[in-house]
């Protein structure tokens, strides 16, 4: 069983504490319906900081790779994960219109049971696009999969005889 490590947020960010390590892909839950397969893993580095502001930080860096399905043929398409997020924590009262304004950060509640991997997966899912989808002129569609309607006038066509 996989150890899933669980931190003070505000404690972690103040004191500029670091964690790092892998996880698998099998160990994310949520992840599985958009998988084709469970192989695979996500490297992260967690740290605390504190901004210029003031106000405590975490940074979540992740590294990796996953199989996505693509939406066009269906088959594997391997999704590279380069992703940095830097969260604000605040105390649940004090998220304000200036914070919903910030793109470069978003704000997450501080908590003192924090579940680092939740996070990880949370962020994960949130950068995962939509509809995956190979480059175009990278599917693998076969002439057996594209199957063209007939035109209705071949059909009609086809009854006079």
């Amino acid at each position: 069983m996989f150890t899933r490590p669980i931190i003070d947020s505000l404690d972690f960010a103040r004191r500029g504490m670091e964690i790092s390590g892998e996880v698998p892909m099998a160990e994310l839950p949520r992840m599985a319906d958009l998988l084709t397969d469970l192989a695979g893993k996500v490297s992260y580095v967690f740290r605390g900081l504190i901004g210029r502001d003031g106000k405590p930080l975490l940074e979540l860096k992740l590294d990796g790779v996953c199989n996505l399905r693509c939406q066009r043929c269906l088959k594997t398409l391997t999704y590279p994960i380069e992703l940095v997020s830097i969260l604000r924590l605040v105390s649940e009262g004090e998220l304000d219109e200036s914070d919903i304004d910030d793109d470069e950060v978003d704000s997450i509640p501080a908590e003192k049971r924090l579940d680092v991997l939740a996070l990880l997966e949370e962020e994960l899912l949130l950068s995962i696009p939509i509809a995956p989808k190979h480059e175009n002129g990278e599917c693998q569609i076969t002439a057996e999969c594209i199957t063209r309607p007939m035109s209705p006038f071949a059909i009609l066509a086809g009854l006079k005889k």
